[in-house]
């Protein structure tokens, strides 16, 4: 299990040979980076709501404070990381299957979470931007606008961007498939949540 903990980080710096070790589908493996996997899962699931607008509004409401928020964001940002964790996952593992994968939907979701590494490494930001603007995160209307916030929501863009990068990396190395082969389940798998953001 300790060998997937450093796979974790490792996937930042190196992550080609922690997607090809998502091959090994045997009990033991599978077991000893599901608690990785779930670290992970409900992490990348916490910074992703807390980028949404219904979390620039919380405050709005004045039964909302900082535990409450904090609650929210841990329950909300937990159930919405399984929701996608097993709902992209499917879509990753469909769209892969049409190209001839022959991997396990188990591993398509491994492959997708790990690739959320960098999502659930983004939270590191949120002590700064609590530091400097508290509570008007979470409010309409508060201090949180200009060039200042504009610099960490680029920060934020950059940690999905470079999930979406690992998810391509992870997709041609799990496989073994050319760079265009693997962009086509990768495009598809990122396309979703996006349009799911634009149309909410």
């Amino acid at each position: 299990m300790r060998d997937w903990w450093l796979r974790t980080l490792l996937v930042l710096q190196r992550p080609k040979p922690v997607f090809v070790a998502l091959r090994e589908d045997s009990k033991e493996s599978i077991e000893n980076r599901s608690e990785p996997v779930l670290a992970i899962v409900m992490l990348a699931g916490i910074a992703a709501v807390l980028t949404t607008h219904k979390a620039g509004t919380l405050m709005d409401d004045t039964e909302f404070d900082g535990v409450l928020v904090a609650i929210w964001a841990f329950i909300g940002g937990s159930i919405y990381g399984f929701i996608a964790y097993y709902v992209f996952g499917a879509v990753l593992y469909f769209s892969g299957k049409r190209l001839g994968s022959q991997g396990t939907y188990r591993r398509a979701r491994h492959v997708l979470a790990f690739a959320a590494t960098p999502i659930a490494l983004s939270l590191v930001l949120w002590p700064i931007r609590l530091a400097i603007w508290g509570e008007d995160l979470f409010r309409t209307g508060g201090s949180d606008h200009g060039g200042g916030i504009a610099v960490f929501n680029l920060l934020q863009l950059a940690f999905f961007v470079w999930s979406a990068a690992l998810l391509l990396i992870g997709v041609r190395a799990v496989h073994g498939w050319t760079w265009q082969r693997a962009a086509v389940p990768t495009a598809i798998t990122i396309a979703v949540p996006v349009v799911i953001q634009l149309i909410s």
